[in-house]
């Protein structure tokens, strides 16, 4: 597929097929993640792959979604049968900056107008949403609830180094692929762009 289809194309998908995804996809999602443009080439970011029923059922459970509660999103996003969670480790970055090629000293986050392990995990993460589309497949981003996070690192070993970013729900795009999002019911804005100044 040409780059700018896969661009055009990218939409949140929020409903999924009962379909397994080829694991090799998977592995190519993560490897292209990878790549991701990283101040430093820290490389801080970390990737927990769930792929299993019992692992994916444990992500919902352990992020506070109720078996019983049933509304479209959250229906629709419990039948992906795979969710990919990228993590940020600012510990990384701060030591990375530390060192003698990097011409800082010290650890302090100060010297950081922008927390660059933030936005590097972020556009990792875009890589894993276009990847997906490249493959003929649907995925969501969507951020975990503040208040589950401590379960959801209990319930996978997640490092206190380690934060997560968001989750990635990755599967076939069933025909109807859920409640429509936000750009079915907004206009794209098409004054964002300033040439020159503001």
């Amino acid at each position: 597929m040409e780059f700018r289809e896969v661009v055009r194309r990218r939409r949140m998908v929020r409903r999924y097929a009962d379909r397994p995804v080829d694991p090799a996809v998977v592995d190519r999602m993560l490897e292209h993640a990878q790549r991701a443009p990283n101040a430093g080439f820290t490389q801080g970011w970390a990737f927990l792959v769930l792929d299993t029923p019992d692992d994916v059922a444990l992500f919902w459970e352990a992020t506070g979604a109720d078996p019983a509660a049933s509304n479209t999103w959250l229906d629709g996003m419990r039948t992906a049968p795979v969710v990919i969670v990228p993590l940020t480790s600012k510990s990384a970055y701060l030591d990375r900056y530390a060192q003698p090629d990097k011409g800082w000293t010290d650890r302090s986050e100060d010297r950081w107008p922008v927390p660059y392990w933030w936005v590097d995990a972020g556009m990792a993460a875009l890589l894993v949403l276009q990847t997906a589309v490249d493959e003929g497949l649907g995925a969501c981003f969507f951020g975990i609830p503040g208040e589950h996070l401590a379960t959801f690192r209990e319930a996978f070993g997640i490092p206190e180094d380690h934060a997560p970013v968001g989750a990635i729900t990755v599967g076939h795009r069933e025909a109807d692929a859920g409640a429509a999002g936000s750009a079915a019911r907004r206009e794209r804005r098409g004054d964002v762009v300033h040439r020159g100044r503001w």
